[in-house]
């Protein structure tokens, strides 16, 4: 549970002299960010020597900095009543299984329905929480695996790991045509140019997005695949497999016209064409618990509509090629 009343206090180390009070204050409150921390300065709750001060005010060593606050609701959320897996749950983190078709937080048009409103729902306090913990997204369309943080110091812990790019984040997915091999994509991400809504492989401006990805299964017109992130932009394994020419089965922004091999059954088609989703799963997870510092690792098996596709893919390959067939 998460204390909703804060009271710290520490002296400023000889070696900070010069320092500003925010960049200071990070440092010896580093349960909180240095948004949160500037705030609470301007507010008064962290005081020097007993004395208000500035967010800018330089330091000279051996000062004693005083935390008193309280934690106050970040949002005016509505707790709703919606169902969600947990997987793993203790005072610093969560994770949990999102399903298809779950937006993570409210936004223009989602105001309701979301993850978000559901984390409130189950657990009240995560309100005190910036963004109620959430550190990282999954589009509403993807399923699987997400880590919230319980408490701030978890919140900034996860967020630092992020950053840095220690948490390991891996997904499953079908993709059009047939890849010959495994390979990694390099190639920055930004809003697409004329498109607004989309995002996209850009030139100059884009955020670097690095994925890594191998093959599973091969099929006679399409793979399944495994991609790992290196960084954590909008849309990148949709954007970065649609730019190698190998878009998600599924995928209604990014996948164009759906591909169907020759000779294709009349239920692979139907199971093509009505697939309602893309094909995409947060499959694996793996990160430092930011109170043991022990490394943890999770998995999601595939969800229903996946699995049953790749069951009619390769009910349907191994029928053209022969019950013999060695998989590549």
């Amino acid at each position: 549970m998460t204390e909703t009343c804060i009271r710290l206090e520490a002296t400023v180390p000889a070696d900070c002299a010069g320092q500003r009070l925010d960049q200071v204050a990070a440092v010896l409150f580093p349960d909180f960010s240095r948004t949160r921390l500037q705030q609470w300065i301007k507010d008064g709750a962290i005081t020097r020597d007993g004395q208000p001060c500035k967010v800018r005010d330089r330091l000279v060593g051996g000062e004693r900095l005083n935390l008193v606050a309280e934690l106050e609701e970040q949002g005016e959320w509505v707790a709703e009543a919606i169902d969600f897996a947990v997987l793993h749950e203790d005072d610093d983190i969560l994770v949990l299984d999102k399903p298809a078709g779950l937006v993570v937080h409210p936004g223009a048009g989602n105001p309701r329905g979301t993850l978000l409103n559901a984390l409130l729902h189950r657990y009240p306090d995560q309100a005190l929480l910036p963004r109620a913990g959430i550190v990282h997204r999954l589009d509403k369309d993807t399923s699987g695996l997400m880590v919230v943080a319980r408490t701030p110091r978890a919140q900034n812990a996860l967020v630092a790991q992020l950053q840095a790019r220690s948490v390991s984040r891996d997904y499953e997915a079908l993709v059009q045509g047939v890849l010959v091999g495994g390979g990694t994509v390099d190639a920055a991400i930004g809003r697409h140019p004329t498109q607004r809504t989309r995002m996209a492989v850009v030139r100059g401006g884009g955020k670097e997005a690095i994925s890594h990805y191998r093959v599973l299964r091969r099929f006679a017109a399409h793979t399944h695949v495994r991609v790992s992130l290196e960084t954590g932009r909008t849309h990148q394994i949709r954007v970065h497999m649609a730019h190698l020419g190998y878009p998600l089965v599924g995928d209604p922004v990014y996948g164009g016209r759906p591909k169907l091999p020759r000779e294709a059954s009349s239920t692979l088609i139907a199971a093509l064409r009505g697939f309602p989703r893309q094909a995409l799963h947060a499959a694996a997870l793996s990160l430092t618990h930011p109170g043991s510092g022990e490394r943890l690792h999770w998995e999601s098996p595939l969800p229903v509509d996946m699995a049953g596709l790749l069951a009619v893919l390769t009910a349907e390959y191994l029928a053209l090629q022969g019950e013999g067939t060695k998989w590549v």
